[in-house]
Formats: C-alpha cells, sequence, structure tokens
C-alpha cells in the first residue's frame, strides 16, 4: 500500500510491516496499471526520478546504480568468461546498461514480462533504459519460465532481476525456478538473483540460499547498500555449477581507469569482496 500526503509519498508493505520509507514528491510523472502491476514514476524533491510497481520502490535515480552494478558484476567477475548473459526482470534497463559495460560479453537476452514496465521507463528514467540500446541485447517480452524451458544448456551467466515475492515475480524465489536456471547454464555457469534483506527478511534469505544450495555446488549470499530500500541494504544469492568456487575472490579484476571507463559509480574489486562479508547473527543462521 502507498499513501500520497501532503505531497509525500509514503510505502508500506508487509513484507516489513511497522515501518515505511518516505519521499517528498515534486511531481507525478506517470501512473497506470499494466496487466501485471500499477507502474507509478515520481520527480522527487532529493532523490530524482522513482519508479514504484504496486505501491513498492524499485528505484531511485540517486542510488540505483549501487544494486545494478552489483547484480551484474558480481556474477559477472566470478565467471572466467561470460560470454553470454540471459536476463530476466529488470524492465527498467538498469541491468543491461551495465552487464554490456562488462568486455568479455559478447550477448545479452533479456526476458521481461511487462511490456509496460519497458515503455514507461524509455520515457522517464533514460539514464537506466539506455540498457535497451545495447547492440548486444536481444529483448524479449514474456515469461522467463517459458522462454528457459525453450533453451537449455545456452548462458554462461544468468541474473534474475526481481521484484520482491509478492505479486508477479513470486515465482522467481522458488525452487523449479531455480532448477530451471541451471538447466540453462553452460557447464560452469553461474546465477544472481535479488534475494531480499537480512534486517527484515531473514527467513526469504535463508530460505532462498537454501534452494540455491541445492541446485548448485557453491553457492553464497551478498549484500549491497541501497539508502532508498528497506533498511538501507539489499542482497543477492550467486550460485554456481562449478564445484568450490570462492565467490569473494573475483576471477577478473578492473583498475580504476578501467572502472571509469565504463562509467562504473559503485562497484570494485575491494566492494566485491566486501560484499560477502556478513555480521555474525546472519551467519549463524544461514549457516545453521
Amino acid at each position: 500500500m502507498d499513501v500520497i500526503k501532503k505531497n509525500w509519498f509514503s510505502e508500506s508493505c508487509e513484507m516489513w510491516p511497522g515501518s515505511t520509507f518516505s519521499f517528498e514528491v515534486k511531481k507525478l510523472l506517470h501512473k497506470e496499471r499494466s496487466p501485471f502491476q500499477e507502474i507509478q514514476v515520481f520527480d522527487s524533491t532529493s532523490l530524482g526520478r522513482v519508479l514504484v510497481l504496486d505501491g513498492i520502490i524499485q528505484c531511485t535515480q540517486k542510488d540505483e546504480y549501487s544494486y545494478q552494478e552489483m547484480i551484474s558484476f558480481l556474477p559477472l567477475c566470478c565467471h572466467r568468461n561470460p560470454e553470454k548473459v540471459l536476463i530476466v526482470g529488470g524492465g527498467d534497463g538498469g541491468v543491461a546498461r551495465d552487464v554490456a559495460k562488462h568486455p568479455n560479453v559478447k550477448e545479452i537476452v533479456q526476458v521481461e514480462i511487462d511490456a509496460k514496465v519497458i515503455e514507461v521507463s524509455k520515457k522517464y528514467l533514460p539514464f537506466m533504459a539506455v540498457g535497451f540500446d545495447s547492440k548486444k541485447l536481444t529483448l524479449h517480452v514474456g515469461d522467463g519460465f517459458e522462454f528457459m524451458k525453450n533453451h537449455s544448456h545456452e548462458f554462461d551467466v544468468i541474473i534474475t532481476d526481481s521484484s520482491d515475492p509478492i505479486g508477479p515475480a513470486v515465482s522467481l524465489f522458488q525452487e523449479n525456478y531455480f532448477s530451471l536456471m541451471k538447466s540453462a547454464l553452460k557447464p560452469n555457469g553461474i546465477v544472481c538473483s535479488q534475494a531480499g534483506t537480512y534486517w527484515d527478511n531473514m527467513d526469504l534469505v535463508k530460505n532462498t540460499l537454501n534452494i540455491c544450495k541445492n541446485q548448485f555446488p557453491s553457492a553464497a549470499y551478498a549484500i549491497t547498500s541501497v539508502p532508498t530500500y528497506p533498511s538501507g541494504s539489499i542482497g543477492f544469492v550467486i550460485g554456481s555449477l562449478e564445484e568450490n568456487v570462492k565467490f569473494d575472490n573475483p576471477v577478473r579484476e578492473f583498475t580504476r581507469e578501467q572502472l571509469n571507463d565504463m562509467d562504473l559509480k559503485y562497484y570494485n574489486t575491494d566492494i566485491h569482496k566486501a560484499a560477502f562479508a556478513l555480521p555474525n547473527f546472519v551467519k549463524n543462521v544461514i549457516d545453521a
């Protein structure tokens, strides 16, 4: 549920009961209901453009890159040669934008179920939707489940950029989805999926990581800082078909000059390594 009162938007959700996140609205730029969800875009006083789906903030212009870069470059830099990448979701274009920056990536396939999110993002979020302009990208509007059923052993990396596990994204957090990703990977392939925050969704983190461990010989949980997400952080599960992968030791490292040339604002090798460092109370739960 979302509330706009006296030019302030407030987000609340069953996944983080008893708390809200609010921002001051300069202007509501767009509002419509697609066949899948309600889509809103705001111009805010402090966060720039803000995309909201079903009342829940998906990204803000101020900090979107910390999420997009990490969900992209964590798996890409753990793979020896990530030439072909599948993105499931990511209708704002941000993940496609950043995956395309990796020099080893030759081909990107993206499957987004909601065409309206793509259309709205191209109009109001061009700083992210520029990803759709990449010559590496082939975009499909449709169901990621159905797509992967027809594409076995095809991808080096699969990235799932989903909203939270309520509404149309619920199925992307279930074991049959991870099994499908596994079958769509080439040998030594890697997956990376949004997996919630341990501050508010510890059960989700543990369950999603356990599902990933059930399907992949190597699996881990990593975090990034996103001030406008609940609790200020978000996490990812990452899994590899290769055994004994040390995800906190990337196989590909970039110099600061290379990172600047790629226009990466958040990701670097130190951040990559630190993303897998977890507090004791989290380790005690997920390692149990």
